[in-house]
Order: C-alpha cells, then sequence, then structure tokens
C-alpha cells in the first residue's frame, strides 16, 4: 500500500481509500460484513474511512461506529453532511443551524467524539460560503473536527470558497472529493488543476465508474449488480452514452489484458496516477469485492499504457456528461436564466 500526505495537513493516509456507501440497507451490507470488510481493509494497510450521514439514512455511520470500536485512533475518520436527511426543509443543506446539529447526530451514530475530514457533500447555493466556513471553523475550534473538505464542487466554487476563508479569516476547505475515473474524465480540466494549485488533498468517488470498469459490465453479458437494481438505466446499452461505454470497456479490456492486469487494477491504477489524487476511494459490498480491488493497492501505469488510454477516452472528456453532480444550478433551474 502506498501513502500519501493528505493535502498539506501532515496528514498520512493510504493511496486507496475504503468508502462505506454500500454499508447498510442500500448494499444489503450488515453489521458482521461490514465488520469483516473492514478488518481486512486495515490489514491490508488502508487507513483511511470515508461515509456520510446519508447512507442508508445513517445506518452507515452506525455499521462502520461498531467496526471500528477500540481502534478509531488509528484511523482517519471522515463523513459528510449537506444532502437532504428526510422530508424536514432545514434537514439539509450547510447552514450553521443544519451542520451543528447534524455533526452532533453523526458523532453518535459512529460513537466517537471528533471525525478527523468532515466533508460539505454538495455546494448549497442557498448558504453563503462565509455563514459555512465560519461554522466549521468553530466546530473545528472546539475539537469536533480536525479539518474539512467539500465534495463534488465545481471548481469555480472551490477557487470561491478559498477566497472567502481569506478573506473572513477562517479555516479553509483542505480537501475535495470529485467524481474521476476513465470514463469520466471532465474533472482533469478544471477541478484537479484547481486542488494541485490550492495544495488540497483529493479523495476520488467513483473510479470504478459505478461498475463500469469492475470487469462485470461487458458486451453481451449479463448484469447482474446491486446498482443496476437500483439505478436500471445506467447499463441500457440503447442509451448512446452506455453505448460509447460499452465499446471503450471492451478497449480497455484489451489494454489490461496485454498489460497483464485486470481491468480493476487499470482502473485504480489509472486514477491514482494522477498528480492531484491522494487517495482512491473504493466501496466494496462484499470481501470478494475488497479483495478485487486491493490488488490495484501498488498497481503502476508505464506511460504506454497511459497513452493507451488516452487513444480510448482522451483527456478531459465524460462519456456521459449527463450523469455529471457538479452542474451548476444555473444550467439546471430555468428560473434562474429567466427571471
Amino acid at each position: 500500500m502506498q501513502y500519501r500526505t493528505l493535502g498539506r495537513t501532515g496528514v498520512q493516509v493510504s493511496s486507496l481509500a475504503l468508502g462505506a456507501m454500500n454499508f447498510g440497507t442500500m448494499g444489503r451490507t450488515a453489521q458482521e460484513d461490514v465488520t469483516a470488510i473492514i478488518d481486512a481493509a486495515l490489514e491490508a494497510g488502508i487507513n483511511l474511512i470515508d461515509t456520510a450521514d446519508i447512507y442508508s439514512e445513517g445506518e452507515s455511520e452506525e455499521l462502520v461506529g461498531k467496526a471500528i470500536a477500540g481502534r478509531r485512533d488509528d484511523i482517519v475518520l471522515a463523513t459528510k453532511a449537506g444532502l437532504p436527511m428526510g422530508d424536514e426543509r432545514n434537514h439539509k443543506g450547510s447552514s450553521r443551524r443544519w451542520l451543528i446539529t447534524e455533526l452532533d447526530n453523526s458523532l453518535r451514530r459512529l460513537g466517537v467524539d471528533h471525525v478527523d475530514l468532515y466533508q460539505i457533500h454538495r455546494w448549497d447555493p442557498t448558504t453563503s460560503d462565509e455563514e459555512t466556513l465560519s461554522a466549521l471553523t468553530d466546530l473545528q475550534r472546539a475539537g469536533k473536527i480536525r479539518h474539512f473538505g467539500s465534495s463534488t464542487f465545481p471548481a469555480y466554487r472551490v477557487v470561491q470558497a478559498q477566497w472567502a476563508a481569506k478573506e473572513n479569516h477562517l479555516s479553509r476547505y483542505v480537501t475535495e472529493q470529485p467524481s474521476y475515473s476513465i470514463l469520466q474524465r471532465g474533472a482533469e480540466s478544471h477541478v484537479l488543476p484547481v486542488a494541485e494549485e490550492y495544495g488540497l488533498g483529493v479523495l476520488v468517488w467513483g473510479p470504478l465508474a459505478s461498475g463500469w470498469l469492475s470487469g462485470a459490465v461487458r458486451e453481451g453479458r449479463k448484469i447482474d449488480t446491486n446498482r443496476a437494481n437500483f439505478w436500471p438505466q445506467l447499463f441500457d446499452p440503447s442509451i448512446p452514452s452506455n453505448r460509447a461505454r460499452f465499446d471503450a470497456v471492451e478497449q480497455l479490456a484489451e489494454v489490461a489484458d496485454k498489460a497483464d492486469l485486470t481491468l480493476i487494477q487499470l482502473a485504480l491504477g489509472f486514477v491514482t496516477t494522477h498528480p492531484a489524487v491522494t487517495s482512491a476511494l473504493i466501496g466494496p459490498r462484499t470481501l470478494d469485492h475488497l479483495h478485487s480491488q486491493l490488488a490495484a493497492a501498488d498497481t503502476l501505469l508505464s506511460a504506454d499504457v497511459l497513452d493507451a488510454i488516452d487513444a480510448i477516452v482522451a483527456p478531459g472528456v465524460d462519456l456521459a456528461a449527463h450523469e455529471k453532480t457538479d452542474t451548476p444550478p444555473a444550467l439546471l433551474d430555468a428560473s434562474l436564466r429567466r427571471r
């Protein structure tokens, strides 16, 4: 396992990090399985676990908390807040009111008195950067969080938040968590260069592109995955962007075979090779999933392999741009364009 410094924090984290989105009802993963996966991950050298309040409506945090009891100090523990927790209109976003309340809820579910990294799950256009950063700074000074970061922020919002922190003499985001994979390379255009410019740690989610790069999604093969049941359109071959992904995956599989790698090793090795990336978040539902992904822990891709990938999916290109989750609100809400 490789270890890298998380931005400029001085904290050392593994190049593969354990994402807990599939823990709980969403991934049909119970406590016994979660504990076994975390045990194996820690044994393999992973030291960063990333969860969120919204994962299985808090159940993921509870399962992680029970699994790490007694060894919390050896783990860099991260969680997130901001996406809706129920129907109450104020149980979401990044207001001071909600963040203070929801952090306490997360700490209770995790069974800890602090987290190492608290992340704003998505940019909240209804709340000012000053409001959010001042609340996070106060939580940091209170000892409830060690550092804080952003997740899936557009590049211009990353820059704006850095400016707001400096302008208002507040602590700043020290990490960004973008979506990034061989099939979704848009982050290379703006987010990753901005992260490098500001010295942010980068924790990549979706490096296997929602299962497309797991090796299980291939042309003519029956797809039987939890994600396909959750999102039926994801692998529908009649959709043009999916057709492009099927074609790309077949070509990438050939590149992996020639390099004597699995497709998973190729995908994770590609992400962790980028100089801006600190860690790639893997999200196994089973021990078998975990072991297949741990095989990529020390994968280093040669320049020839990286060039071959570029020839299949060009740098900065998203094969499914409509699936991006950092689209500015002004492009989604007509009222912001037609006042």
